[in-house]
């Protein structure tokens, strides 16, 4: 008695775990089936407080250029008393390992070999060697709905910053520039 006892329990207990076996890899089998069909990249603005009571909104990503230095790719509006939003590109390289030359405009090219100049807006002064600026205000409405972008301007040391812009960051400039 004793010993069919212990052989029935074994047999419940491997029935059982089977069971969760199986249910466990189909669980994983949805979840990962429902994560491969999701967007892959969510474009996403962010906000900050440019003054007291005043709330602002940016389009801010990490890119890596070809040598895989990292660069922050900042579009923001900025409110003028003329009624016009103008729409600035800043590019921040990591200290030390870019000097950007001005003036210089920012040569744009689109996925269809269209080439856009965007004007240097830290001719005058600049923050630092490592901060470039630009004005995106004419470019932002004639840039294509689908693709992507490359951003090309030479630095100091015969240094070229070429920077791919994904379709998901260009999905954030539309949105940025229609609020």
């Amino acid at each position: 008695m004793y010993r069919s006892t212990i052989h029935l329990v074994n047999y419940l207990n491997m029935n059982t775990i089977r069971r969760l076996i199986i249910i466990i890899g189909f669980l994983l089998l949805f979840s990962c089936g429902s994560i491969t069909i999701c967007s892959p990249a969510a474009a996403v603005l962010r906000q900050h407080h440019e003054t007291p009571g005043v709330l602002r909104y940016h389009a801010q990503n990490s890119l890596k250029d070809k040598q895989g230095m990292t660069w922050q790719v900042i579009l923001f509006p900025e409110d003028q008393s003329d009624l016009v939003t103008r729409y600035h590109l800043r590019l921040v390289g990591f200290p030390g390992t870019a000097i950007f030359i001005h003036p210089q405009p920012l040569e744009i090219i689109t996925d269809q070999g269209q080439v856009l100049d965007a004007a240097d807006l830290l001719a005058a002064s600049f923050p630092a060697l490592n901060v470039g600026e630009f004005d995106l205000t004419e470019i932002l409405p004639i840039l294509p709905e689908k693709g992507s972008l490359r951003l090309s301007v030479a630095l100091q040391g015969n240094k070229d910053l070429s920077l791919k812009i994904p379709q998901s960051t260009l999905v954030e400039w539309r949105w940025l520039s229609t609020d």
